[in-house]
């Protein structure tokens, strides 16, 4: 399997010792690690490991099915991979109040840093879902091409254009496009689309979230006007990867697209699930490290959250305390990046949404897409698309946020780096 030069790094630095079973480490020792993250340096992975254990120990919010074995062999067989990394994971001795004590000391260096940066402000995006029909077949995902009970639908430009008008209105600067690989939606359709977005808004900035798309494709993108581009990496595990999407979907394809659009000049997102089928605390270790190293601008980090018509129907959702841990060692390593606080966690706990924010997130994003639309894009079961997530409803999202300390601000929320 061929790497690229950034990503063999990465396992380099994996590679300085399997995660070890820990006969102890005392809370002092946990301290340290936290420490280790606030300089925003990379602890040892068996050290990382371990400290994402000891916040939050439970991976899954239930048992895994009996028939996962089954299919883990079967996907790995179809992908013609073995699976040979070492599964042992690190050990915690803390017990549940220490846990919990480490976990909030945590956050509260997380809330710190994002305060440093960001003040109070908790920058808004306006989500307009523009299609869910895809090309693709990602096994965890509700929208994927294999799935014949899905409701389909595509918005035209005219609907598109409509949906940034009323969000304009309500004070959006930044519009996010996001849709399945849907193919009408070529690469001069979505530039005609967005030079039209900027003549009418010109200080509002537009992300792309559609896909995997060929270098050529994401310049043309980018000179017609897209400023940002959400495309998660999933999982920085490449055996993790192809247990997650079928063989024709490739791990280096997904990698050489987000290196694209870095050197396009886009503010590039990545990002990847909590509690994900087959996920390790190591598979967790790899995505830290392959942020730290490829450096986001954006960070996407949700529970995954099974949907009723995938391969993955009877997983259980990801753990919601080691989502919002994963997302408070995202803001201490990156500090400047836009961590959103996303729909998937405001869907696994009814204060989900707060608590990312608690956790160190500083963007939400509120769904200005037609109520048909929001209805059929089902990415995964029970996801939320009214209440706090619907645009309409933004004067009580401004007082749930001010309940605890926070307050939407009118601006388009650019990535500013770090003054050395």
């Amino acid at each position: 399997m061929r790497l690229s030069h950034g990503i063999h790094r990465t396992e380099k630095i994996l590679s300085k010792g399997s995660l070890p079973t820990m006969n102890t480490m005392d809370y002092q020792h946990y301290q340290a690690v936290l420490d280790t993250l606030e300089r925003r340096e990379l602890p040892s992975a068996g050290d990382l490991a371990a400290f994402i254990n000891a916040c939050a120990p439970q991976a899954f919010s239930g048992p895994v099915p009996e028939q996962a074995g089954d299919l883990e062999a079967q996907y790995l067989e179809e992908a013609e991979l073995r699976d040979n990394a070492a599964q042992t994971a690190a050990i915690t001795l803390l017990n549940a109040g220490d846990s919990s004590a480490l976990r909030e000391e945590l956050f509260a260096r997380a809330r710190r840093v994002a305060r440093r940066h960001f003040g109070t402000k908790i920058y808004l995006r306006g989500l307009i879902e523009i299609s869910n029909i895809c090309r693709q077949d990602c096994r965890y995902c509700g929208i994927r091409r294999s799935n014949a009970d899905a409701s389909r639908y595509r918005l035209s430009p005219e609907e598109i254009l409509g949906c940034c008008e009323h969000g304009y209105g309500l004070g959006f600067r930044t519009f996010v496009l996001q849709g399945g690989e849907d193919p009408w939606f070529t690469d001069e359709r979505l530039a005609e689309l967005l030079r039209g977005i900027k003549a009418r808004w010109p200080d509002c900035a537009v992300t792309l979230s559609v896909g995997e798309k060929e270098e050529a494709s994401y310049r043309l993108l980018r000179d017609a006007g897209a400023d940002r581009f959400l495309l998660r990496h999933e999982t920085a595990d490449p055996v993790h990867y192809a247990k997650l999407h079928p063989p024709h979907q490739s791990w280096e394809k997904r990698m050489a697209c987000l290196r694209s659009l870095k050197a396009c000049g886009y503010q590039t997102g990545a990002g990847f699930m909590v509690g994900s089928p087959w996920q390790t605390t190591a598979c967790l270790v790899k995505d830290v490290a392959f942020l730290h190293e490829f450096r986001p601008e954006m960070v996407g980090i949700g529970p995954f959250i099974p949907h009723t018509r995938t391969p993955f129907a009877d997983f259980p959702s990801g753990n919601v305390e080691r989502t919002l841990t994963m997302v408070a060692i995202t803001r201490l390593l990156l500090p400047p990046a836009m961590l959103p606080s996303t729909t998937a966690l405001g869907t696994a706990a009814e204060d989900g949404r707060e608590r990312g924010i608690l956790a160190g997130a500083n963007v939400l994003m509120p769904n200005l897409s037609p109520k048909s639309a929001r209805l059929r894009y089902t990415l995964y079961n029970n996801k939320r698309s009214e209440g706090a997530e619907c645009a309409d409803n933004i004067e009580a999202l401004r007082r749930r946020l001010q309940a605890i300390g926070y307050d939407i601000v009118v601006d388009r929320g650019d990535f500013r780096k770090e003054q050395d």
